[in-house]
Formats: C-alpha cells, sequence, structure tokens
C-alpha cells in the first residue's frame, strides 16, 4: 500500500512539474517509464548518500546529476541555483549591483582592466592597471577572478573600499555600489557627413529603446541619410527585443519570427506592434559567426524582406527559443521550449541535438536536408547554416607574435604604464603611435616572455618526426637543422613584419584608459573591411538596389 502511494505521488509530483494539466502534454505510453525512472533515481540518490564509502554533499551530487543530464540534451537547456540567479538576471537585463568594471587575472593577480564611463568605480578614481590587493580589508591573495567579481558585486547604497596597488603605490579607494545597468548600444556616431553607425553588443529590456533613441538622434541631429547597423558578436537576448528593433525598419503587423515547439502555448507569430520609425533609410547591417540567436532574427527579417544588405561572414546558426520555469527553494531552470523561423519560412538552427554521432558529438544539419527558401523578393536563401550575408567579408588571420602578446597580457600592462605618463590623449579616432613610440614597446618586450610556434614550425616539427619515423632524418638532419635557424631568425623580425596588426591592438588598447569602451569602438572604424564596404555600398544606390533587387 505504501509503495503504490509512494509511487502516486511521485507521479503526482511529476504532472505538477511538467504543467500537463496547464498545457495539455500527454504523457501517453510514457507514464510508465517516467514513474519508473523517477523511483529508480529517487532510490538511486538515498542509497548514495546513506553507504557512500566518503561523505557525499547531497546538493552537489545532484547539481553534477542534474547538469549531466542537461548537457545531453543541448547547452542551451540550464539548471539555475539560487546562488546563479543574479548572473541570471544581468544577462537578461544587464543591470546588476556593483561598482561597474571588468577585471582580468594576470600572472596570478587580479586587476582592474576597464571601469565602465560614469560608473562607481571610475568615479571613485580607480583606474585599468590597477592591481586588487584587499576588498573591505580582506586579502584577496589566491582569490580567483570568479570570486572576488562576486566581492566586488552587492546590494546597491552599500559600500566598500577596494585596496589596490598603483606601481609603487598602494591606495585605498572607498566606493558606493550602485545599479549597474550596462548599455546595449555602447557606440553610436556618424561615420561621414550622411552615413551613421551604430553598434548593438546585447539584446536585454532596454534594447530597442536603445536603438531607437540612438536612431533619432542621428537622422534628426546629425542629418543621417544611411545606417550601419553592427550586430558581430552579438550573442543575442530576447526575442520581443529583436522584434521590437526590426519594427524601426518595418510597417506594423508585419510578422517577424514564428515559434514552433511540442507545447500549443509555443506555436504563435509574433509580429510588430508599432509605427514603424524609417521605412525608407538605405541599411546595411554587420555580421560575423558571434551572431546568434535575437542578432540572427533581426539580420534574418531584413534579408528576408528585402529590407537591407547584410554584410560580413556566416552567422552561429542559433534557431532555438528558451524558457525560464520556476521551481522549488528560488531555483530556476532555463530550456528550450522551440524553434523559431523567420519571415521566408526558414529555421536557421545549425546544430542538430537531437542526432549525434557515436560518441556523441554533435552534427550540422547534414546538406542534404537544407531546404532553398526565397526573399520577398525572390532571392534564394537556405535554412539550417545560420545567415549568409549577401556580401562575405573574409575574416583576417592574425599572426601568431599578436596573439600571443595579447595572452601574455603585454599590450594590457605597457598601456598601464603608457597611461600613467600622460594626462590626455588625441580623439580616439585621431591617435596613433609614432615611429618612436612603438620603437619604446618593442624595446618594452625586450626580456619579456612570449614565446610562441608559428604554423611553419608545427608544420616542419611534424616533418622532423614523420622523417626519423621512416629513416629518413639523417640524410637530411644539417638542412633541418638550417631551416629551424632560419625560422627562428625570421621570428626575431616578426615585430616589424607585422607591425600594422600589433600597432593597431596596443592603440586600441591605450585609447580605452581615456575614452573607454566608446573610444574602443570609435578607433577601429577607419580600419575596419566590413564597414569600409558597407560604405561603398550605400555610397552606390544602384549597387544596393542591385543586390536586394537583382536582375
Amino acid at each position: 500500500m505504501k509503495r503504490n502511494l509512494k509511487r502516486t505521488l511521485v507521479v503526482a509530483a511529476f504532472a505538477v512539474v511538467a504543467g500537463v494539466s496547464i498545457f495539455g502534454v500527454k504523457l501517453k505510453d510514457n507514464f510508465f517509464e517516467i514513474s519508473k525512472n523517477l523511483e529508480i533515481f529517487a532510490t538511486l540518490y538515498r542509497e548514495l548518500n546513506m553507504f557512500y564509502v566518503d561523505e557525499t554533499q547531497p546538493g552537489d551530487l545532484m547539481k553534477t546529476g542534474i547538469d549531466a543530464m542537461l548537457e545531453s540534451l543541448d547547452p542551451y537547456t540550464n539548471y539555475i541555483t539560487e546562488s546563479d540567479i543574479e548572473d541570471f538576471r544581468f544577462m537578461t537585463t544587464g543591470q546588476y549591483g556593483g561598482i561597474g568594471s571588468l577585471i582580468r587575472a594576470v600572472d596570478d593577480e587580479i586587476y582592474i582592466s576597464e571601469p565602465y564611463e560614469g560608473f562607481p568605480a571610475q568615479e571613485s578614481g580607480l583606474k585599468a592597471g590597477d592591481r586588487i590587493l584587499k576588498i573591505d580589508g580582506k586579502d584577496v591573495k589566491g582569490k580567483d577572478q570568479e570570486e572576488i567579481s562576486a566581492m566586488l558585486k552587492g546590494q546597491s547604497g552599500t559600500e566598500l573600499t577596494v585596496t589596490v596597488k598603483r606601481f609603487e603605490e598602494t591606495i585605498e579607494v572607498p566606493i558606493k555600489r550602485r545599479e549597474i545597468k550596462i548599455p546595449d548600444v555602447p557606440y553610436y556616431g556618424m561615420i561621414d557627413d550622411k552615413i551613421g553607425y551604430i553598434r548593438l553588443t546585447s539584446f536585454t529590456r532596454s534594447a530597442s529603446k536603445e536603438v531607437k533613441a540612438a536612431f533619432k538622434e542621428l537622422k534628426e541631429d546629425h542629418g543621417m541619410e544611411q545606417l550601419v547597423f553592427d550586430l558581430r558578436g552579438n550573442g543575442g537576448g530576447l526575442l520581443m527585443e529583436a522584434v521590437n528593433i526590426v519594427n524601426i525598419f518595418v510597417p506594423k503587423g508585419q510578422e517577424v519570427v514564428k515559434t514552433k515547439g511540442k507545447v500549443s502555448q509555443w506555436e504563435r507569430a509574433h509580429n510588430t506592434q508599432n509605427d514603424p520609425t524609417d521605412l525608407e533609410i538605405p541599411l546595411v547591417i554587420l555580421v560575423d559567426g558571434g551572431s546568434a540567436s535575437a542578432s540572427e532574427i533581426v539580420a534574418g527579417t531584413i534579408q528576408d524582406l528585402d529590407r537591407g544588405v547584410v554584410i560580413g561572414s556566416r552567422t552561429f546558426g542559433k534557431g532555438l527559443v528558451q524558457e525560464t520555469r520556476p521551481l522549488q527553494y528560488n531555483s530556476r531552470l532555463k530550456l528550450t521550449v522551440a524553434k523559431y523561423y523567420i519571415p521566408s519560412g526558414r529555421c536557421i538552427q545549425k546544430l542538430d541535438y537531437s542526432h549525434r554521432d557515436f560518441d556523441g558529438k554533435v552534427e550540422e544539419v547534414p546538406d542534404s536536408l537544407l531546404k532553398v527558401f526565397t526573399t520577398r523578393g525572390g532571392r534564394k536563401v537556405i535554412d539550417g547554416r545560420g545567415i549568409d550575408p549577401d556580401i562575405e567579408i573574409e575574416d583576417r588571420e592574425y599572426p601568431e607574435v599578436l596573439s600571443s602578446l595579447m595572452y601574455e597580457s603585454l599590450f594590457f600592462l605597457y598601456a598601464t604604464e603608457y597611461a600613467a605618463s600622460r594626462d590626455a590623449l588625441a580623439p580616439a579616432a585621431e591617435f596613433n603611435l609614432s615611429d618612436e613610440e612603438y620603437a619604446a614597446f618593442t624595446t618594452y618586450l625586450e626580456g619579456k616572455d612570449y614565446s610562441y610556434t608559428t604554423a611553419t614550425e608545427e608544420d616542419l616539427e611534424e616533418l622532423i618526426e614523420t622523417a626519423k619515423r621512416e629513416k629518413y632524418f639523417n640524410l637530411a638532419e644539417e638542412e633541418f637543422k638550417i631551416l629551424e635557424q632560419k625560422l627562428e631568425k625570421k621570428k626575431n623580425k616578426d615585430l616589424t613584419l607585422f607591425r600594422d596588426d600589433i600597432q593597431k591592438v596596443l592603440e586600441n588598447e591605450i585609447v580605452s584608459r581615456f575614452h573607454f569602451q566608446r573610444g574602443r569602438i570609435e578607433a577601429t572604424l577607419a580600419s575596419d573591411d566590413a564597414v569600409t564596404e558597407a560604405k561603398v555600398i550605400l555610397k552606390n544606390s544602384s549597387r544596393y538596389k542591385g543586390i536586394l533587387q537583382p536582375a
């Protein structure tokens, strides 16, 4: 009797959690399997905690099991514990209580890396390059970046003291935490007398409001007649913010995205709800492999409606919709509930998580299953591969020396010294290092460890190993040594050979010390290949129209 009652309670509990009575999901033939496996799991969990040879932590054990179970589905279905709720809130709102600064680890020490302009860290005098020693008198030695970030965050209005080392000086900085809202639009401006530029980096609840405000200011106050809208590196966010942003450029009542899931609640179309801001302005959308989800809804809809030209590289390919469901004890479940389809009818989801290979690896939707769709004007587009741009820009390949200098934080450390030597800097778009200043940087690098292996060296090492295995090495040992020496000499000239790439990164890091994130973006626009191509397209109206309305 007790056993039957227990099984009944387990099944009833499952029915409540699954929302069977609310959404009409039928358990059908799974009813027995679900109840059986829930009971097995409960008894296994009990036996482990009672009889395992070492002490177990029930909470950690359960979270490990939950995480492993969800990992078998897709990377977007996650269990959010009560302690992680603040991080989740930040992802959806862009808000948190704290001091408003990025931090970074360098050689096991934690530094202030970029205070946000106009927030407590910057207003209190903290600077990029300050090494954190203590927080409220507590030594941070041995703590990792995540732990120190948690110590800096807290309820708005609370106070803390951050002790930092700035070169040889130890400074105590009192700070009052505030509600920090990271802007979705970190930069907008005019890139010539007619073309405006807006960079959107996230889709929190304020995204469409910020984009619309930037658009109106550029048009009304600066005479903008054409727009470059940059979604590169934007991993997405709230679906309705994507719909509202599309609404700036397309009429009220236009379907932007349709979602389809197992539950009828998610079978819905999302249409624009407001009067548009501008239906005529020539528009270019910039995308890359980091543009995902809501970014792909915006870029894909603009492409499907032939409303603008998409430039860049193929987007990430995330066509899945997530929702959060409340669980007990203030925890939540974020889970994939539907796929989305943009106006042409295509779903841009690239990876098929419902099918895995023998090793459990997720594979792309095979080419044989890809379908061809058409835009409003009849242009052909395909599903299952993200958004293919109308004009492709090849990704730049950067030299290994640049990657090594970045990895060892040598740009960051040198910029700290450079910034300390002056009180002001030229405007971001105008700043350039002189020959003498670049030479000073190369001198600074002398004796610094930034070793790296080039692709050529890796290929040579593989060739040597093959020659040894096949007994040919002794025949050409001297030649191999000569080639190795020549490659090493060539590497010694990399700072000169790749000066342009290295100098741009260094200048960007220095600019951020004086002009913050806005300066970082502004400084790169003139040399940005995608922005340059966008300007070319917008200035040639016949080519712009020819892309959207091919003969």
